[in-house]
């Protein structure tokens, strides 16, 4: 009976040290769910861009549609490469769009580890009509 008094705190000591654990798991899940939400919008913006671009529309709208396809990217993050360019583009040719987008970590202990953030890349080939 005397080792059930005793105990009374385990449980609290056990969590205490479990938890620490526990939450950067679960903000590391998170972490990279919004990560692949950011690759997946990368490559949806690739697709639109090169779709576009198959179809006869200049780099200059090109770009704008992939801008204006992931909204939830920051801009200035977002580089676009479009091969071959828009005075070289023949019908039966391949268009290439690549997407490169510099993903910064919002939690902080992740974020510490990436200080530069991390290039996430989409790209997609389509051949102009």
């Amino acid at each position: 009976m005397k080792s059930i008094k005793n105990q009374k705190g385990q449980a609290l000591v056990e969590f205490a040290i479990v938890l620490p654990i526990l939450l950067m798991l679960v903000m590391g899940i998170i972490q990279f769910g919004m990560m692949l939400n950011s690759y997946l919008a990368i490559e949806n913006a690739s697709r639109e861009g090169a779709r576009a671009g198959i179809v006869g529309s200049t780099d200059a709208e090109i770009e704008s549609l992939i801008i204006a396809s992931s909204p939830s990217l920051n801009p200035a993050d977002l580089t676009v490469s479009l091969t071959p360019s828009e005075a070289n583009r023949r019908s039966g040719d391949t268009l290439t769009v690549t997407v490169t987008y510099n993903y910064k970590f919002t939690i902080p202990i992740i974020s510490s580890l990436f200080n530069n953030g991390k290039m996430i890349t989409g790209q997609t080939s389509m051949r102009i009509e």
